[in-house]
């Protein structure tokens, strides 16, 4: 058994291309036989926590006065604790915090130098095995 991660950086809105492959999920679940989740990555930064926190302020300022938002992590090939990662991309987010049912998601996915942040609602990333039970 192995793990294998594939990156693809494209030009069009990450959202609209996870909505694509949803709908080919749909019509043609076969063709995703080895792919277990797909995530929209909107900023990709060096895997420093101001530059973490400079790309979150940005993503940040779509969540509305009276939205929330949860933070999930997900690293791989790095040192830095997730507790860092979180106080950094959490310092200048003024919005209230649910851990359980949040209007957005702030996924910070860290491998090795590289992070990759995004802001998505709760049904923006595909897994693969949930959706073909759909």
């Amino acid at each position: 058994v192995f793990s294998l991660l594939i990156f693809s950086k494209i030009i069009s809105d990450p959202f609209e291309v996870i909505n694509h492959f949803r709908n080919i999920l749909h019509e043609r679940p076969y063709e995703f036989l080895h792919a277990l989740r797909l995530i929209p990555i909107e900023k990709v930064v060096h895997t420093d926590l101001d530059q973490i926190k400079e790309a979150v302020t940005q993503l940040s300022s779509r969540i509305g006065e009276n939205e929330t938002f949860r933070v999930t992590v997900e690293k791989r090939f790095t040192v830095v604790h997730t507790r860092d990662i979180i106080e950094a991309a959490t310092a200048n987010t003024k919005r209230k915090v649910n851990l359980k049912t949040p209007d957005f998601i702030l996924l910070i996915e860290v491998i090795g130098g590289f992070t990759g942040l995004s802001l998505t609602k709760p049904n923006d990333t595909i897994s693969v095995l949930k959706e073909k039970m759909l």
